[in-house]
């Protein structure tokens, strides 16, 4: 199969049949194998109905319902790992990717040998104040902390090599992180490719201003997962023993001094180094024993779900492990 393209989606009824239409006709027009695999986050309104209707009339048509609400990230893996198209194209479901950008992004992983190529929507149309400040801000942010070179890490519009699916693990809210969870696993051959950004034709969109401020965490965390995850006792560890180095010198100068320099001065519990001194030794154990605590649970991390599914539509049987 050559193409792959999952749809997450929360209440898009009033889109999914035009962007089925419209994909249908830019697959048949280039003669492309192919399967619409829609991720259905816990829909409240009919968008389910029209999947399944959809799947009925169109056998290239897949689906996958979970029982709520568990986020884009955790759609998108199970989009993941049910795709089986040597190409897997992302985009979201209301209209403002444009499906006509499937093909030269085909190319590009196809032809051209990236693993990763993410969209960039150049020319936006979204509120100025509450979105596009914001994703410039965001977008720099991720830039000079993960090192890659994207302008929009948060286009829903990507392409993935099939392996690169396979591999990476997208959770919590990692979905904005796509290509540097890429890039952590290996996959660093990653490409940008200008698209057309249209303005949302129905209903309204369902992320406000905290997606910013919980994308900001999100890069903190994958900043420090990608560089301790592995070995945490590089950081507490290190951390805790410079601590504990500063409270047992100050311990030290405590007790030189009360000896041989001023045995008749005031009791060692009375002067404010003492406070310190022990502050810091404590502080320095609790790093320590932080740093050995995450070793433990890295080495016997176990498998969790990550999310619960309903109902599934033209799924093959291997295509139903959904947890990590």
């Amino acid at each position: 199969m050559d193409l792959s393209i999952i749809i997450p989606l929360l209440n898009e009824e009033e889109s999914l049949k035009e962007l089925h239409d419209w994909i249908v006709e830019v697959m048949q027009n280039q003669r492309f194998s192919y399967e619409i695999l829609f991720v259905d986050d816990g829909s409240t309104d009919r968008s389910w109905y029209i999947i399944s209707s959809l799947s009925k009339t169109d056998h290239h048509v897949k689906g996958i319902r979970f029982q709520r609400n568990f986020g884009k990230s955790q759609a998108l893996h199970a989009g993941f790992k049910a795709a089986n198209g040597e190409v897997v194209i992302t985009m979201d479901a209301d209209l403002q990717d444009n499906p006509e950008e499937i093909p030269a992004l085909y190319g590009l992983i196809k032809d051209d040998g990236y693993d990763l190529v993410s969209g960039w929507k150049k020319k936006r149309f979204d509120a100025i104040l509450s979105k596009n400040l914001p994703s410039k801000l965001f977008n720099w942010a991720a830039r000079r902390t993960s090192g890659v070179q994207l302008n929009d890490f948060n286009c829903g519009l990507k392409a993935f090599n099939k392996h690169v699916t396979k591999t990476i693990e997208v959770s919590g809210e990692m979905h904005r992180y796509i290509p540097v969870l890429a890039k952590n696993a290996g996959f660093v051959k990653i490409g940008e490719k200008v698209v057309q950004h249209q303005a949302r034709k129905y209903g309204k969109t369902k992320f406000g201003m905290d997606r910013f401020i919980n994308g900001f965490l999100d890069l903190i965390t994958i900043w420090f997962v990608s560089k301790f995850g592995k070995r945490p006792m590089h950081l507490f560890g290190a951390l805790g023993v410079v601590m504990f180095i500063i409270g047992f010198g100050f311990a030290i100068y405590l007790g030189v001094d009360k000896l041989f320099i001023h045995p008749a001065g005031r009791l060692i519990t009375d002067r404010p180094q003492f406070f310190l001194s022990l502050t810091a030794m404590i502080i320095g154990t609790q790093l320590f024993l932080a740093g050995f605590l995450g070793e433990i649970l890295v080495r016997s991390r176990k498998n969790e779900a990550r999310y619960t599914i309903a109902e599934e539509i033209n799924l093959e049987p291997e295509g139903n492990q959904y947890s990590l």
